[in-house]
């Protein structure tokens, strides 16, 4: 009987392992990090739209968050993580190009982190200047749908 609990406290165990380890593949964490960039760029857009009142802590976290995730991005792209992902051959290829764009919408979120937007209007252009670098790296290095 001793036997048996074992058994299923150590198959319990390698599951809970193995659902641990497969959250943490490069595809998994990088989709993890982008969407959590896509909510900080939510949360700026509502403010932006006017369908949520200015929040200075709302604007700040976002923008830290986009800092730092799209900081550690370009890292979670090793070879052979290509399969079962919406990044874009191009990655790959054009890797050097690809860091330059992250680390332009990091620049872009740090240099407005540091001038800090204080209204709506302020948010609003902040979304054009992030939009931009967004949009310029997801035009390449992400596949369509």
């Amino acid at each position: 009987m001793k036997f048996k609990g074992l058994a299923v406290a150590a198959t319990a165990l390698c599951l809970g392992f193995t659902g641990v380890v497969a959250q943490e593949t490069p595809v998994a964490k990088r989709e993890q990090m982008m969407k959590q960039i896509g909510g900080s760029l939510g949360a700026l857009s509502g403010i932006a739209k006017g369908e949520k009142p200015y929040d200075a802590e709302v604007v700040k976290t976002s923008l830290t968050t986009i800092s730092t995730n799209i900081k550690a991005f370009p890292d979670q792209f090793p070879e052979g993580s290509q399969e079962n992902s919406a990044a874009a051959p191009a990655i790959w290829e054009n890797n050097e190009d690809f860091r330059a764009k992250a680390a332009k919408l990091g620049s872009d979120a740090d240099a407005l982190l540091a001038a800090m937007p204080a209204d709506q209007a302020g948010v609003q252009k902040a979304m054009q200047t992030l939009g931009a670098s967004c949009g310029a790296c997801h035009q390449t290095y992400r596949l369509k749908k």
